[in-house]
């Protein structure tokens, strides 16, 4: 009986050393969010306002860190080499997170990330000041069409959704445009309240506040249907343009992320969003909430990916 007591010790020593000290719950200190963009722009709002929910179904502080530049290359190239332990992840936004390694030799691939889930999906617009000579989009083309490369219109990037969709709209419109690309939304909002560009192409959410406000006017929406946080503001098919564009912006982690950690980071999200106080304070500062979950999130990014390198073989956009 002795012989057979201390055969099963030495035995369940043995499993316990193989299986070595159990591994601890995530998250046991604060996670870094890479936002690719300034201060100020949409997808900073919405980082900062997700941030601070996340912190709640997580018990960790979330520190949003930007690191803007290159369309968004170098905070996604940053992030792409994060140790893939979920203490880093980040914000991701299309066009540009599958535009930019189409156009150019990127410092990340798409298979560099594991999509957690998307949060926002924000139609685009034509922006102008309040005393613009535009009143619509046929103002602007008439404008452009008698003066070729006049109109300027400022954007986030090239290969951004703000210049894929202004290059979209010059191909249908048969005019020629000038682009001025920043390095994010609220340079683009500075430059067309200061009136150096003609034209700001941004996202509804990013000029809400300024079009209640008076300060900026929208010419057309790129939904497939009015916002209902812009109803007065008619789309582009209304006025006759199949510019149907915008920016999808959700979380990421790099690659090979431990699937629990995933999964953790997936349902605290969507927890967020159904937060009755996150959606009060994403509809005060005109959020357009969209949840996707890893699998679907995934599936729309590779689409959009196999659509722009079809565009890109047909038209590239290079400036």
């Amino acid at each position: 009986m002795k012989r057979r007591h201390f055969a099963a010790l030495a035995a369940s020593s043995a499993a316990a050393l193989a299986a070595g000290p159990a591994r601890a719950a995530w998250p046991e200190r604060p996670v870094t969010m890479i936002v690719a963009f300034p201060p100020g722009g949409g997808t900073d709002v919405a980082a900062r306002t997700l941030a601070r929910f996340l912190e709640r179904e997580l018990g960790q502080s979330v520190v949003v860190l930007n690191r803007a530049g290159a369309g968004g290359e170098i905070g996604w190239a940053e992030m792409a080499r994060a140790q893939p332990d979920g203490y880093t992840i980040g914000f991701i936004n299309t066009p540009n997170i599958v535009s930019i390694p189409i156009e150019r030799q990127a410092r990340y691939r798409l298979e560099d990330f594991a999509p957690v889930a998307n949060v926002v999906d924000d139609p685009g617009a034509f922006l102008v000041p309040p005393d613009s000579r535009f009143r619509t989009l046929p103002d602007l083309v008439a404008f452009a069409k008698a003066n070729p490369d006049t109109v300027t219109y400022g954007t986030t990037g090239i290969g951004s959704d703000d210049h894929l969709a202004a290059l979209a709209f010059e191909r249908l419109a048969g005019v020629r445009m000038t682009h001025v690309p920043f390095a994010g939304a609220a340079p683009v909002r500075n430059a067309i309240l200061g009136r150096q560009i003609m034209v700001a192409s941004m996202n509804v959410g990013e000029g809400i506040n300024d079009m209640r406000q008076d300060q900026l006017r929208a010419l057309g929406q790129m939904a497939t249907e009015r916002w209902a946080e812009a109803p007065d503001t008619p789309t582009f098919r209304e006025q006759g343009f199949d510019v149907v564009q915008g920016s999808m912006r959700g979380l990421a982690a790099p690659a090979g992320v431990p699937a629990p950690v995933l999964e953790r980071l997936a349902a605290a999200t969507r927890a967020v969003m159904e937060d009755a106080e996150f959606r009060r304070l994403a509809s005060q500062q005109a959020l357009p909430l969209r949840y996707l979950a890893p699998p679907e999130y995934r599936a729309t990014l590779s689409a959009l990916r196999e659509e722009l390198q079809s565009l890109w073989r047909a038209h590239p956009w290079k400036e």
